[in-house]
């Protein structure tokens, strides 16, 4: 009966336009629509069916700011039995290597952790590194990129999809594992599991509550930094081309001018 933990995160509607913050440069979260990351729900679809088969208890633990407990309670509305929100100003701007240094701090909070389970990368940074971050500094196995998962006792048997074909991977408890869109299709949150959810043990910590510095994290602390960024133009109308029996050649030449062909 593994004890699973979900990384989850809030993230901008893919449909809302994305900007970002004066000064900083960081997204602006307030511009767009917040919703829970698509791929973090096949995550937690993934720890469910896992529970609904063997047992165990499905944690979700997210670091963001007020706003971030509306995808927590998503994530419970799906069937999670409680959640951990690491909710600090300082966290701002934390680049993946700090975030994932918070969010190693905060699986050290959370009693009996088996297996942790999270989506190969998120919409909005695309970074792809939290998992294999996390992997590195609590010294466990990595198993990333997964469209297959089997736990089996304290062994865990995954396929990993890439361009150069499929790899069986395998691992013992404790491990990490990133899954991909292909892993399985998530749940909708019946109105008996919304209700559930408003009921359902929420924990929060501070950088204090974790022990972590608050200068070791946070934009002025990344390892990187943005120091300009400029609006892409706008759409121009497209050109037409008149097919009065020549209209295939104008075409080619066209692409060819584009250096398309």
């Amino acid at each position: 009966m593994p004890n699973i933990v979900v990384l989850i995160k809030q993230v901008p509607d893919t449909w809302s336009e994305r900007k970002l913050s004066d000064g900083d440069y960081t997204l602006d979260r307030e511009a767009a629509d917040a919703v829970l990351d698509e791929i973090n729900e096949r995550a937690v679809e993934e720890a469910l069916q896992i529970k609904e088969a063997q047992g165990g208890e499905v944690t979700v633990l997210s670091a963001g700011p007020d706003r971030a407990a509306e995808a927590i309670r998503k994530a419970l509305s799906m069937g999670a039995d409680k959640a951990v929100h690491v909710n600090d100003p300082a966290i701002h701007g934390s680049d993946a290597i700090q975030t994932g240094w918070v969010l190693a701090g905060a699986l050290g909070q959370i009693e009996g952790v088996e297996l942790i389970i999270a989506g190969n990368e998120a919409t909005d940074g695309s970074i792809g590194a939290v998992p294999a971050i996390i992997a590195e500094y609590l010294g466990i196995p990595q198993l990333t990129h997964v469209r297959k998962l089997t736990v089996d006792g304290d062994k865990i048997t995954a396929e990993r999809e890439t361009d150069d074909g499929v790899f069986g991977l395998e691992a013992g408890l404790p491990a990490i594992v990133s899954v991909t869109e292909k892993i399985n299709e998530p749940r909708f949150p019946s109105f008996k599991g919304i209700m559930a959810a408003k009921k359902k043990e929420v924990q929060t910590f501070t950088l204090a509550d974790l022990g972590i510095d608050v200068d070791t994290v946070g934009v002025a602390n990344a390892g990187s930094s943005v120091t300009g960024a400029t609006p892409k133009p706008p759409r121009t109308a497209g050109e037409k081309i008149a097919d009065e029996g020549d209209g295939g050649s104008k075409i080619a030449q066209y692409l060819i001018g584009q250096k398309i062909i």
